[in-house]
Order: C-alpha cells, then sequence, then structure tokens
C-alpha cells in the first residue's frame, strides 16, 4: 500500500513539472521575437550611463544569439513564476496541517512580491548609481564596450542578491513562528548581522563602496522590518506543542504527528 501510495506521489510530481515545463515553454515561444528587445531593455541602465554612441560587444561567435535566449528564459519564469507556485502549492498542500495552509498561503504570495520588489529596486535604482558612478570616475583615456555575456551575468548576480536580501523579513518571521529563535535573540545579534550584511554585500557586489552601500543597508531595515513584523506574526511559545507544531483548531482535521 505505501508502494503505490509512492508511486502515485511521483506520477502526480512528474505531471506537475510536466505542467510547468509547459507552461514556461508557451510564455517562452511568445516572447521569443522580442529577445532582442528584451536584452536592450535589460542594458538600458548600462547604455544610459556611457558616452553616447557607444555599444557592448560580443566575443563569442553564438552569443549574440544565445545570451538574448537566455534572457527570454529568465523572462518566461518569471512570468509563470504565478503557476509554478501553484503547481507546488497543490502538490505539498494534501500533506499541510490546515493551519499551515492558511500560514503557507500568505507567505509565499508576499515572499515572492519581496523578491520581484528587490529585484525591481536593483533595476530601477541601483544600476542607474552605481554604472554612473563607476563610469564617472573611468580614465576618459579608455574606451568603454562592455561584453554582452559578462553583463547578463553581472545582472543576474546582483538580482538574485537583491531579491534574496528582500526576503530576510520572511525569513525573520518564519524563524521566529518556528520557536527557532525569539525576537529577543535576533535583537541580541543585531550588531553581527550588521557585520554579516556589508560583508555579504561586499562578497556579491561589485568592489565599489558604493554597490556594497546600496545592499547593506536595505537588508539592514529589512531586518528591522521582519522584527517588527514578527511582533505581529510570530507564533507564540505557549502555541506550539511537543511535535513543533501548533494544535489543530477547534474543527480541524490535523494529522497524526507520529505517523
Amino acid at each position: 500500500m505505501s508502494e503505490d501510495t509512492f508511486i502515485s506521489h511521483l506520477i502526480e510530481l512528474r505531471d506537475r513539472l510536466l505542467r510547468t515545463l509547459i507552461a514556461v515553454g508557451i510564455v517562452f515561444v511568445a516572447l521569443f521575437p522580442f529577445a532582442a528587445d528584451l536584452y536592450d531593455l535589460l542594458a538600458r541602465p548600462l547604455m544610459s550611463a556611457l558616452p553616447e554612441g557607444s555599444k557592448m560587444i560580443a566575443t563569442g561567435v553564438v552569443t549574440p544569439f544565445l545570451v538574448p535566449v537566455k534572457v527570454v528564459a529568465l523572462v518566461a519564469f518569471a512570468i509563470a513564476l504565478p503557476y509554478v507556485l501553484y503547481q507546488a502549492w497543490a502538490f505539498v498542500a494534501p500533506g499541510l496541517y490546515a493551519h499551515e495552509k492558511r500560514l503557507v498561503v500568505p507567505l509565499v504570495v508576499v515572499s515572492t512580491a519581496l523578491f520581484f520588489l528587490g529585484v525591481a529596486f536593483c533595476y530601477f535604482f541601483v544600476f542607474g548609481l552605481v554604472f554612473d558612478f563607476v563610469h564617472k570616475i573611468a580614465p576618459k583615456s579608455i574606451s568603454v564596450a562592455p561584453d554582452i555575456e559578462n553583463y547578463l551575468n553581472f545582472v543576474i548576480t546582483l538580482f538574485l542578491a537583491f531579491g534574496v536580501t528582500f526576503e530576510v523579513p520572511i525569513v525573520v518571521i518564519i524563524l521566529t513562528r518556528m520557536g527557532v529563535v525569539s525576537i529577543e535573540q535576533l535583537r541580541n545579534v543585531r550588531p553581527y548581522f550588521i557585520v554579516g550584511a556589508f560583508v555579504i554585500s561586499a562578497i556579491v557586489t561589485p568592489p565599489d563602496v558604493l554597490s556594497q552601500l546600496l545592499l547593506a543597508i536595505p537588508m539592514c531595515i529589512l531586518f528591522e522590518v521582519g522584527l517588527f513584523a514578527a511582533r505581529f506574526f510570530g507564533r507564540p511559545p505557549q502555541a506550539v506543542d511537543e511535535y513543533g507544531e501548533a494544535p489543530p483548531e477547534a474543527g480541524e482535521k490535523g494529522r497524526d504527528p507520529t505517523g
């Protein structure tokens, strides 16, 4: 019986992964004719900081084709992300408590929104300041011609860095709600978190002070936001049982913790 259940779960997982790939593929095909335009849009913050008439270069033979295709794939996944998350939710939902279901959905929605907010903050605010700063202090005797693939890798790195940074409040809320740490403990480690924020920003950002500050300062602010939000959404200690779960409310059907 357990083997049949395991096989049925694998089949369901396969079907949901297939649906996810089909959804991303449909969006990809729809956007493919606009691959060059999407890359130009992605490169706009850099091109705005360069002298008029400057262009980027491609050092590989097929790079002018592959790099825009990568951009289309990333944009397609981002557009299809709500459907991807729905498929993930539909797969795990039957194994969750009722109170967990009520918690997971808002967390997924808010964390997704925060991630894209971090990406937007990076694109519309950080890139403009960083590129303008870097090219203003560059020697006038050089001709700047960035490689399109290097630029894409740079952009993806910073998008991920800022997107994950904006997840800090969610991480704080989850840790406090699960009882891993208390709000008081997080307040006590605040100085260490600030130091860690600047260390992380120094590692993942370009070696200039401006971009490091633009990542570290929001990280510290969002940590404080998470502490504030945890006061309202953190689980009280008495609501956690010996299995680390909140007891089911009246009328809820909870699963057996031992099974």
